[in-house]
């Protein structure tokens, strides 16, 4: 199996940074939707759009890419063991990613809500929520890119 981890591993990582980008973009836009959800939440062919749109994104885009990345990247990392052993910039990516994850699973939450017409947060709440995948993103980069520890 290693092997074949090594002889596929710029294809696994070109996998996963796709399916990071496209989990990225959709946990920016389903709280953005969020947003646009509560704040018209009296104009209900406007809503039953937006409805349709966060299923569409959560199940069909955002989680199908959270999955292929965690696969890749755990690939990645059975290719390549003593990258944890490098530095601590390796266990912050993974904590972010744990993170981004539980937002994930966040989002459903809000989704279900939604759906069923029961959420109390605000629009002013989900523009706030929104910036913590932005945040997490960063940190990822940065630790990739720079690995300052």
């Amino acid at each position: 199996m290693l092997d074949f981890l090594n002889e596929w591993y710029l294809w696994i990582k070109m996998v996963h940074y796709l399916a990071f980008v496209s989990w990225m973009a959709g946990l920016f836009y389903l709280p953005r939707l969020f947003v646009y959800h509560t704040e018209h939440k009296d104009n209900k062919g406007f809503v039953e759009v937006v409805k349709i749109q966060e299923r569409k994104l959560y199940f069909y885009i955002q989680t199908p890419a959270m999955i292929a990345t965690a696969i890749t990247g755990s690939l990645m990392m059975m290719a390549n063991k003593d990258v944890l052993m490098i530095g601590g910039y390796m266990h912050a990516k993974l904590t972010c990613a744990l993170l981004l994850i539980i937002y994930h699973l966040q989002n459903y939450y809000y989704y279900r809500q939604l759906q069923n017409d029961t959420c109390k947060k605000s629009g002013k709440f989900f523009r706030a929520y929104n910036e913590i995948p932005t945040i997490l993103f960063i940190i990822i980069a940065i630790m990739m890119v720079v690995r300052p520890f």
